[in-house]
């Protein structure tokens, strides 16, 4: 579907905004676009052209994918992305965001983007933001109901409930039913084939990223490895070897020599520098 076929009001430019280069070729964001459309299109810094329907939904799309940086998708040759880094004042001008739309882009870049640097997580008592900074301990105090309540209240990262028993832990508090979902589907996952890559005939379908511990699945086309969209790292799906180690005793379609790892029992605790 076009992306301009997206059900939403129609935008366009203003003829007479001199703020903007005009240009007169295809929207390279649309490939269902014609030349003939009369749709004004605007050109970007990187020099491609665009509407603001299509800038728009390329960069909601790639907040649903959860990146908040927004890089220019447009192909210059061949298989080869253009990839220029747009800063968000000119998306915001270009896709000519309502208000609405200004408010929902920066509310989930500003989400994303802390989500990259740290843990955060709302206390289910008070519902404020609570930043984990001791990744491999689940007891988390929140200082404001700590405040509120004159003593020290804790709750458990994983299940939310104020916390029981001994800390510090990393695996689950005293609280019935504290499990870590992300670990038992690690653990009871399906295997899977990559089709591409000899000999991978039973893989585990669902990974941890071996840096940051984010979950991942291959979409199955291609070779082995994957680019973590946590991290973005890269490392092998089959053997969970960072890329740079995996490619040393072999290559991106044959099996690794170190042959599939099993489901992983634990995940990954991210070591941020």
């Amino acid at each position: 579907m076009s992306i301009q076929g997206h059900e939403q009001v129609e935008k366009s430019y203003d003829p007479l905004d001199t703020t903007l280069t005009f240009v007169n070729r295809k929207d390279d964001l649309d490939p269902m676009c014609s030349d003939d459309d009369d749709c004004l299109r605007a050109e970007m810094s990187c020099g491609h052209a665009v509407t603001p329907d299509s800038l728009t939904q390329w960069c909601r799309s790639q907040l649903n994918q959860g990146h908040y940086k927004f890089k220019c998708p447009a192909v210059v040759e061949g298989t080869t992305l253009c990839n220029k880094l747009w800063s968000y004042q000119e998306v915001r001008r270009l896709a000519d965001l309502s208000v609405e739309e200004m408010q929902h882009f920066e509310e989930t870049m500003a989400r994303l983007a802390a989500a990259e640097y740290c843990e955060i997580q709302l206390c289910s008592k008070c519902k404020t933001t609570v930043e984990r900074k001791d990744l491999s301990n689940l007891c988390v105090t929140c200082t404001i109901c700590t405040a509120d309540r004159k003593k020290t209240y804790q709750f458990c990262w994983q299940c939310l409930k104020k916390w029981k028993g001994p800390a510090p832990r990393s695996d689950r508090c005293n609280n019935n039913g504290c499990v870590n979902n992300d670990l038992e589907l690690l653990k009871n996952c399906k295997m899977t084939a990559l089709p591409q890559v000899k000999g991978v005939k039973a893989c585990p379908s669902i990974r941890a990223c071996p840096t940051c511990g984010q979950r991942a699945e291959h979409d199955k086309t291609g070779c082995k490895n994957i680019i973590c969209p946590r991290c973005q790292v890269e490392f092998c799906f089959v053997c969970l070897k960072l890329t740079s180690e995996c490619l040393k005793t072999s290559s991106y379609f044959i099996p690794c020599s170190g042959g599939v790892a099993p489901r992983q029992t634990s995940i990954p605790v991210w070591r941020r520098n």
